[in-house]
Order: structure tokens, then C-alpha cells, then sequence
């Protein structure tokens, strides 16, 4: 029997799950466009139409297991929305996404397109990422006045939870609640 050519979510997922197999197997020095898509059973043609080349792959593969605002429980606090979420983030880290990071990094300096891209990416997780719902709750419960809410308290906590990853491929639970009572909430006013 023929296998149903996959479209839309069916193929991404395909390939997400081949983008994180690859970087598991060999690393991000080792993907290539090729070992993706004959992973995925798909043709390089059509991750090119998608993702002008690996960088692109693993920024998606690193964006779909990111946690999503609907992810984020409603704790009832603006510190228990932090909490947990920076402990979602931790849960779901991995050798191959600390891996996949450092690959980024490096290539974003050789690359300004790259750069842009990874750029956009940030920026967009900021305003409309998971963070964005945790302050938005707590303006709405009166925890946090809106007008502390700047572009970088937004990127704060996932900055430094990156920094962690990459500094000591690691984020422990005492570094995030570091994180949350020691910078993040008295920037907010808390």
C-alpha cells in the first residue's frame, strides 16, 4: 500500500520530529538539509519552500517544543505563573537543544540573515509569548502596574533562563527562583 503524501501540520511535525532526531544523532554541526528531509521522507525541495536552510529548521524545531502561553498554568500569582513557567522551560531543555542553541549562536555571527531571523523570532515569542499572558494576568489581578511592563522586563526571565542553558548547560530550580524574587519581581514592582 502507497503511503498518503503528508501535508500542512502532518508534514511539519514529521519534520520537527526528524530535525530533533538529527540533532540528537549528530549534533547541530553535524545536520544537514539532506539528513532532515530523507529522515522525514520528504524531498529537500520542500523544506527549501518552507526554511531557506538548517538554521530555519532548528529555529522552528526549537520554537514547536517551546511552551506556549496556553501551556502556562493560572497559579493565582504573578510569582507562581513565573515559577512555572520558567519550570516548563527547564523540564523541556535537553543536550540537543543546548546543543542546537550554541549552533545558533555561533552561526548568527557569521550570518546576518541568520542574525535578522533569530531576531524575529525573539521578538516575536516577546509579544506573544507565554511571558506576555503571565503579566497580562497579573495586570488584570492588580499585581503589576502596566506601564512597568517594558519590551526588555518582557524578555527578562527568558534571557536569563538562556543564559543559564548556555553559561552552565544547566537551569536549576534554585537559579530560577533566583531568577523570579531576585530580578524579575522587584523590576515589576513587586
Amino acid at each position: 500500500m502507497a503511503e498518503t503524501r503528508r501535508r500542512g501540520e502532518a508534514l511539519e511535525a514529521a519534520i520537527v520530529d526528524a530535525v530533533w532526531a538529527e540533532l540528537a544523532e549528530s549534533g547541530y554541526a553535524g545536520l544537514t538539509v539532506g539528513a532532515v528531509a530523507e529522515r522525514a521522507r520528504t524531498s529537500k525541495a520542500v523544506l527549501y519552500r518552507r526554511w531557506p536552510g538548517r538554521a530555519a529548521l532548528v529555529i522552528a524545531a526549537l520554537s514547536q517544543h517551546a511552551p506556549s502561553a496556553e501551556d502556562v498554568p493560572d497559579t493565582g500569582t504573578l510569582r507562581g505563573d513565573l515559577l512555572a513557567l520558567l519550570r516548563t522551560i527547564a523540564a523541556g531543555v535537553s543536550a540537543r537543544s543546548i546543543d542546537a542553541l550554541w549552533g545558533l549562536l555561533a552561526e548568527t555571527a557569521r550570518d546576518p540573515d541568520l542574525a535578522a531571523l533569530v531576531h524575529e523570532k525573539l521578538t516575536e515569542l516577546q509579544y506573544n509569548g507565554p511571558v506576555v499572558t503571565v503579566m497580562e494576568r497579573a495586570v488584570r489581578r492588580g499585581e503589576v502596574d502596566p506601564a512597568r511592563l517594558t519590551s526588555r522586563l518582557l524578555r527578562l526571565a527568558p534571557d536569563l533562563v538562556r543564559n543559564e542553558l548556555l553559561v552552565y548547560g544547566e537551569i536549576t530550580d534554585t537559579a530560577i527562583v533566583e531568577i523570579v524574587d531576585e530580578v524579575v519581581l522587584p523590576l515589576a514592582g513587586m
